[in-house]
């Protein structure tokens, strides 16, 4: 590449860093893998700079290049996951002012520990605000299959709320 498009790269980068860096934090499974997630895509980018950067919308493509890298990375990685201990039972009170960030903490976590695929969908949907038909095109995959992972991972993450540590408790159920 020259330095005209050396410079044109940098300053893509630069300016959408941001974005694709939380995309990152968002699909790998913890700082260092979004971290090491987002150097493969911005390495496996710069290679097809030339062709990308005649793109109509280049970060398209570069989310695209990322998604494919996560599951491919968690893909290799899923074997030698374990899971994690279950959070401690904490109590809720109304009073708790740390409790929106534990509430968000397990939701991390259970997104976390969604299927590749799910997760990915999920992220492109609610993180990234991508339609059905872009996140086919991000995943290679159908709409139908796009909205089948989204259904199945809201229901995973639904049951998941509802048995997490930190759901308050029915009425007059007593919590042990």
């Amino acid at each position: 590449m020259g330095k005209a498009a050396d410079r044109e790269f940098h300053d893509f980068v630069v300016a959408r860093s941001g974005v694709l860096a939380g995309l990152a934090r968002l699909l790998a499974a913890d700082p260092d893998a979004a971290e090491d997630l987002l150097q493969v895509t911005l390495l496996r980018a710069w290679r097809s700079w030339p062709r990308l950067r005649q793109a109509e919308f280049p970060e398209a493509y570069l989310r695209k290049i990322m998604v494919n890298a996560a599951v491919s990375g968690w893909r290799r990685r899923w074997r030698a996951e374990s899971p994690a201990d279950p959070l401690p039972e904490t109590e809720r009170t109304s009073e708790d002012q740390y409790q929106a960030v534990a509430d968000r903490d397990y939701l991390i976590r259970a997104v976390r520990g969604l299927p590749a695929r799910q997760r990915a969908a999920v992220v492109l949907r609610y993180f990234s605000d991508l339609d059905d038909t872009e996140i086919a095109d991000v995943l290679g995959c159908s709409v139908s299959t796009v909205r089948s992972q989204i259904s199945r991972a809201l229901t995973r993450l639904r049951v998941t709320a509802d048995v997490s540590p930190l759901a308050p408790s029915e009425p007059g159920r007593e919590s042990s």
